[in-house]
């Protein structure tokens, strides 16, 4: 029996965490074999050469696809989409996958998606049909969403926005979020442990503060920053965790901003280039709340049962439970939604809240739905029209 060969791409360290249990599952089953292309951050010293976790996990990397420039501005991004474009049509070539597989919404994965297309290769793409209206992977997410061949979506309301940009419903499958089988089946660090790994001591308070560029803003993230860590000091018994940035627009700005404020407090805050997942995950349960603007908040986070400060715009548009707290980018906006999140009220309301993410095992899932569906016949799309009435 030939073996399909399953193409799974990853350009992050985020990214290779939400698909590291599907390419478990990919790798054990005997009618595929799997094959692993990185690229972007994954190969950047400035970004930890993550690659070598993957490898760490006891993963092949059959390509390494070299496009990150050392620059986050527009030019600098629009640029590595072009250099991954050329570098993943070469390695298509040579893997020559059955099909490719990809998620969410980053410029990395625009160009493994648009290499993939040209050389009429089956796409699967996991995350469509989500919205995120302050940034440009809004418009990159649809966009992968109209090349791609099959899609696994993570609420019923986003396969109803697929099959709403044309997609057949018969190839839009509601899976869950694939996210969630980490929490599910990783054995997350205790407290000790935790504090151990990262060499830094928890406290009474915790928050784990996440921020990336809201890339639509005509406004750079220096004047954010500055809110944010006022509002920070606001408290100064907490104990403060950063995670910086992806390669995203003015990225490099937001993490030199971090370091400095880190240095001048050394004895409550630290932070990361990248905790990898365990470490993440681990520090979601041990802190008292989420501050950022990641997706994790949104998906990740409530099934902790802890609350999510999310900042500005954006997450906007993204299906989300009551653990979270909209906030504007103001001090005094942010402070006032610390405080309803870490109060006894909000507390008691967070257990009783469920995720809306999806309880199944996401990654087996996907697995049967790629053994089941025929990829000879998949490249040939018809335009699925809804009936509207006038």
């Amino acid at each position: 029996m030939n073996r399909r060969k399953i193409c799974v791409v990853t350009g992050t360290r985020a990214e290779y965490g939400l698909l590291y249990w599907l390419m478990k599952e990919i790798e054990s089953d005997e009618s595929f074999e799997l094959q692993i292309a990185v690229t972007g951050m994954h190969l950047s010293p400035e970004f930890g050469l993550t690659y070598k976790l993957i490898e760490q996990d006891g993963f092949t990397i059959h390509e390494k696809i070299e496009m990150l420039l050392s620059s986050d501005t527009p030019v600098g991004i629009a640029t590595s989409l072009g250099l991954g474009t050329i570098g993943f049509a070469s390695a298509f070539d040579r893997l020559k996958p059955d099909i490719v597989v990809v998620l969410g919404d980053r410029f990395e994965t625009m160009a493994a998606t648009q290499a993939a297309m040209i050389a009429r290769i089956p796409i699967a793409h996991l995350y469509g049909g989500e919205i995120t209206e302050g940034v440009i992977d809004e418009a990159i997410r649809h966009s992968i969403t109209k090349m791609a061949h099959y899609h696994f979506v993570s609420t019923d309301s986003y396969r109803k926005r697929v099959i709403q940009l044309g997609e057949h419903p018969e190839r839009v499958f509601n899976v869950g979020a694939i996210g969630l089988d980490n929490i599910r089946k990783m054995k997350l660090l205790t407290k000790t442990e935790f504090e151990n790994s990262i060499d830094f001591t928890l406290g009474e308070l915790n928050f784990l503060v996440t921020y990336h560029p809201v890339t639509l803003d005509r406004i750079g993230p220096e004047e954010t920053m500055v809110e944010l860590f006022a509002a920070l000091d606001h408290f100064p018994n907490a104990k403060i965790i950063f995670t910086k940035p992806n390669s995203d627009t003015d990225g490099r700005i937001i993490s030199k901003m971090i370091d400095e404020y880190v240095s001048g407090n050394q004895s409550r805050s630290t932070s990361f280039t990248s905790l990898g997942q365990l470490r993440y995950l681990s520090a979601i349960q041990h802190v008292d709340l989420v501050i950022g603007n990641s997706s994790s908040g949104i998906i990740e986070v409530p099934s902790f049962k802890k609350a999510t400060i999310n900042l500005g715009s954006r997450q906007r548009g993204r299906f989300r439970t009551d653990s979270i707290i909209d906030c504007e980018e103001q001090r005094s906006s942010i402070i006032n939604a610390i405080q309803w999140g870490i109060s006894n009220d909000f507390q008691q309301k967070l257990q009783k809240l469920r995720s809306p993410y999806g309880e199944e095992y996401v990654s087996l899932k996907i697995l049967e739905i790629l053994k089941s569906v025929d990829y000879k016949d998949s490249l040939m799309k018809s335009f699925f029209d809804l009936r509207v009435e006038h």
